[in-house]
């Protein structure tokens, strides 16, 4: 699935329109994606993508576009032993790096679309 725009609080996806944080899947896209704890980002949250694993072998993950989001040493360390690399940029450089990865290797995204 490529990203096709990406702007504060609004993503397009294969044509597709979502102004609310996503998670992007290699067979699809998890609209409405919220968290435990709003702003830090737990095990817990990425469930689909552990779920996945088989598909994924890196999570880009978009910490808003001022970076806000916060993903703790526990939530990075719980995804490695899940065999998942992690990749942390604010959304602007994360949709770049999602775009640039998915022609070549199984990735996935979660991506915070505001702050």
């Amino acid at each position: 699935m490529r990203i096709e725009r990406y702007d504060f609080g609004h993503i397009v996806i294969e044509g597709q329109s979502y102004r609310s944080d996503v998670i992007l899947l290699p067979d699809r896209v998890i609209p409405n994606w919220r968290r435990e704890q709003g702003h830090s980002l737990s095990p817990y949250d990425l469930q689909d993508v552990v779920q996945a694993q088989e598909q994924v072998d890196t999570l880009i993950v978009g910490t808003g576009a001022y970076g806000m989001m916060d993903v703790p040493s526990e939530t990075r360390c719980y995804l490695q032993e899940q065999g998942i690399q992690v990749i942390i940029r604010r959304t602007g450089s994360a949709v770049e790096e999602y775009n640039r990865r998915r022609v070549d290797q199984p990735v996935a995204a979660a991506l915070h679309l505001t702050c």
